[in-house]
């Protein structure tokens, strides 16, 4: 139950820091670029201190761990990933880009099934294709 409700916290969080981006982007007439630089920046000061007790464990954790850190979290999610969701929200409707930018669950869900082993069951199906169904719904025309 825990881990549900730090899910719903993120999608609350992440909802409302959507709108609130989108406003200063067009407020402020800021490029994507420059918008992702300030959240990365604000988000890296606060990050740092409340991690500052487990930074011990970066040395312990790995060239490979580190890597896959770096290329997954930094480069695709956190670069690619965040320079492009602020390219779509300054260019189009919230209403249209957030379902389209927040199936990253579903394509966590189909790496942890292809790459992980994690089982496919008629459950994950059916939330799947509700997923796809809900998206294709809330964009389309």
């Amino acid at each position: 139950m825990k881990a549900q409700f730090f899910a719903l916290i993120t999608a609350i969080a992440w909802g409302v820091g959507g709108y609130l981006e989108k406003k200063g982007l067009h407020l402020g007439n800021l490029s994507p670029q420059v918008g992702i630089t300030i959240r990365t920046f604000i988000a890296l000061l606060i990050l740092a201190a409340v991690s500052y007790p487990q930074w011990k464990s970066i040395g312990q954790a790995g060239s490979k761990a580190l890597i896959y850190m770096i290329v997954g979290g930094g480069v695709v999610a956190g670069a690619v990933g965040m320079l492009c969701f602020y390219m779509a929200i300054k260019g189009a409707a919230l209403s249209k880009v957030m379902p389209i930018a927040f199936t990253s669950p579903l394509f966590g869900a189909l790496m942890g099934i292809i790459f992980s082993g994690e089982p496919i069951t008629l459950k994950n199906t059916i939330g799947i294709l509700l997923t796809v169904g809900g998206i294709i719904t809330l964009t389309a025309g």
